[in-house]
């Protein structure tokens, strides 16, 4: 999928990633061209051991890694490694998530996070701090109708078993996207 120049692009760390249900709504409403998703090769190596520790190695990471990079092939970002010193964070290890945003013009950060990434620390660069709960209603809020497509095409992808509506609503609760849940059984007859 290719996006023009000025589109709305979000980074979006591992944690995020990781979780199949987040994954899922994020890159369904990017793939319906609601936002450009941007990720570094160092995001997808965590997102990769991340999938691995949380499913106790059931699920293949590697194979859900791939499948990422084939549905956005443009969405990896390189040659922000110059940018990480320029970066101070409570943990060194995340400097790089910054560097990535930064390097590709990112206006909004979407992690689980929060604390990891200091509002005013994102702040000298443009850039925008934003939960996966805040990031997806606002979307689908800005987006109404567009979004509610991507989710009903999420929707007619599970078919074994179906995904009904009341489903992605339980799903959303369970992962704390509690103002997610809400919109969405606002709008449940929509989608």
């Amino acid at each position: 999928m290719t996006y023009r120049a000025d589109h709305f692009t979000a980074i979006l760390d591992a944690c995020v990633l990781a979780d199949v249900f987040k994954r899922n709504l994020l890159l369904h409403l990017a793939e319906a061209e609601l936002f450009r998703p941007r990720w570094s090769p160092q995001i997808l190596d965590e997102t990769e051991r991340a999938i691995l520790k949380i499913t106790k190695g059931e699920a293949d990471g590697t194979k859900q890694r791939a499948a990422i990079e084939r549905a956005f092939r443009d969405a990896c970002v390189t040659g922000y490694d110059a940018l990480i010193p320029a970066v101070t964070l409570p943990d060194a290890d995340d400097c790089h998530v910054l560097a990535a945003a930064i390097h590709t013009n990112a206006q909004v950060l979407v992690t689980d996070n929060l604390k990891d990434f200091p509002s005013d620390e994102l702040g000298k660069f443009g850039i925008e701090l934003k939960s996966p709960d805040e990031f997806i209603s606002d979307t689908i809020t800005l987006h109404e109708q567009t979004a509610f497509g991507a989710l009903k095409a999420m929707r007619a992808r599970y078919q074994n078993p179906a995904l009904t509506t009341g489903k992605i609503i339980q799903f959303a609760e369970s992962r704390g996207l509690m103002t997610t849940a809400l919109l969405l059984k606002e709008y449940e007859q929509y989608w």
